[in-house]
């Protein structure tokens, strides 16, 4: 069987120092196990961690523009193998072809961002800020980071996070999800062809031992996570007592107001599109749907009941699919086991993706598209987030009171209205207390140039993801402050606290 190995030192390697630590890397299409991946122990994490250490420094000595030159070159290539990328992301991740695209394509665009790395770590500096005196300040790397990302954005949340962290001259240590670990190991490998000296990035797959060791290590500086929000907290408070710079973006349940002024036309097809691409296994997709007033109410059900019949479910290399498999069998017992307590709490089941299998496929972790009405905010299917293609239905009597729900959630990842209405946009975006907000855009996934983060339970930590915050998070700032002595003009030494006088 194929082992997916790790990447070190500039290359492919199964040096680990337990030949026994594996796990199953599922084709969620079939069921079957498509192949194995390598697990590293806390040794392994060491020699890691040596390697960046020992890169690092020459690495951070090099211009911003010559590190900018590898960003560029990296981004060719991620063009170039674009198609191959995503059919490989989605064999081992189920969601479709074209969908993976767009998953590498995100994350290409925060490498596109970074390769101006030059101009994004210019300080800021005042000549004459006193008699003599000049202050300027200088953005420094780090040393060895390390990222955490989960499964469901094989390409772009490491892109996300390598990208920043490499180009403003730290070393980098990714560990992917081990359930799809492929990608980042192929993209470690374009990145060292791009001109990537050795030892800066490492690719070491594993598991909860890996993670550990990674945000346990000395020499680590920094911890960078997306995960689920129990787990992202405990890395946050983890790292964070270690003395270590760390955000930890956690999960969400993200709301769709939907005004009665809306196009509902519009509304309805973005809302299926949000609520149940990739399988709903998405931070950013839209679980709940929150129409203001009953007649609003009834026609968005109505609506999304004839057209969720015409979605197709199929294999990830089926053109026509709107989305595939969800990632493993056990996955599928947790979404539906959430649909079993959603009806038991009250809620209406008004369509049930259980049970879907496809011809052919009958192994395959399938799951139809589910839309459940009635939906109170006391129930623990509403509080939890799902993952999955589950739509709920929550009603509200006003614009304030669907505000009041998103802002109540213990998740405040992403947020969206629809309406042809200003003021209630204006009023919605003012006072709605969640990261990242949409108008008539049901997935506000902000571009690479700005920042991605929620609030709440959805982000643990102090600066977002890429855009200049990325930047922030893998520098620090130096401050200088000089004076240059001047033939004659040497003055006795002062004992009060200097002032600019």
């Amino acid at each position: 069987m194929a082992v997916v190995d790790h990447f070190l030192n500039g290359s492919i390697s199964d040096a680990t120092t337990d030949k026994n630590r594996f796990a199953d890397v599922f084709n969620p299409c079939t069921g079957d196990i498509a192949k194995q991946v390598r697990l590293a122990t806390a040794s392994d994490v060491d020699s890691a961690v040596a390697a960046a250490k020992a890169a690092q420094p020459d690495w951070a000595a090099l211009n911003p523009q010559r590190r900018a030159r590898v960003m560029y070159r990296f981004k060719a290539l991620i063009e170039e193998e674009m198609d191959s990328l995503a059919a490989l992301l989605s064999s081992e991740h189920g969601k479709t072809v074209a969908d993976a695209r767009g998953d590498v394509q995100r994350g290409l665009d925060v490498v596109e961002f970074c390769c101006g790395v030059p101009q994004l770590l210019k300080g800021e500096s005042t000549q004459g800020a006193g008699p003599g005196i000049d202050v300027f300040s200088i953005r420094a790397p780090l040393g060895v980071t390390v990222g955490i990302t989960p499964f469901n954005f094989p390409a772009m949340i490491p892109l996300w996070m390598l990208a920043p962290a490499i180009a403003t001259g730290n070393a980098f240590i990714l560990k992917p999800s081990e359930r799809t670990p492929s990608v980042p190991l192929r993209l470690a490998q374009l990145l060292s062809e791009a001109g990537l000296p050795d030892g800066i990035l490492q690719v070491l797959n594993g598991d909860r031992t890996t993670v550990e060791a990674l945000i346990d290590h000395a020499d680590v500086k920094a911890v960078s996570f997306v995960g689920s929000s129990d787990i992202a907290q405990a890395v946050y408070a983890r790292g964070a007592a270690l003395g270590k710079r760390v955000q930890a973006m956690g999960g969400a349940k993200n709301h769709g107001i939907v005004m009665p002024d809306a196009d509902m036309d519009q509304a309805v097809q973005d809302i299926l599109g949000a609520a149940y691409g990739s399988a709903g296994e998405r931070c950013m997709a839209l679980p709940v749907v929150v129409p203001v007033g009953e007649r609003t109410a009834d026609e968005l059900r109505d609506r999304l009941v004839a057209e969720i019949p015409k979605l197709r479910v199929g294999v990830s290399s089926d053109p026509e699919a709107d989305f595939g498999p969800v990632i493993t069998a056990a996955h599928r017992s947790r979404i539906e086991s959430y649909i079993d307590l959603a009806v038991s709490e009250g809620a209406e089941l008004v369509v049930d993706g259980r049970g879907l299998a496809l011809q052919g496929h009958d192994n395959g972790f399938f799951l139809g598209p589910t839309l459940l009405d009635q939906v109170r905010p006391d129930m623990k299917s509403y509080q939890d987030e799902i993952f999955g293609p589950v739509l709920q239905i929550v009603r509200a009597d006003s614009l304030e009171e669907a505000i009041s729900l998103a802002t109540c959630h213990q998740y405040g990842n992403g947020v969206s209205i629809f309406t042809r209405d200003g003021g209630a946009a204006r009023q919605f975006t003012d006072s709605v207390e969640v990261g990242m907000v949409g108008v008539n855009v049901p997935i506000p996934v902000p571009v690479s140039y700005h920042s991605f983060g929620g609030w709440k339970r959805s982000a643990f930590g102090d600066h977002n993801q890429y855009g200049m915050d990325g930047i922030r998070f893998y520098t620090r700032t130096k401050v200088v402050t000089q004076r240059w002595p001047t033939a004659g003009r040497s003055s006795g030494g002062s004992f009060v606290i200097p002032t600019m006088s």
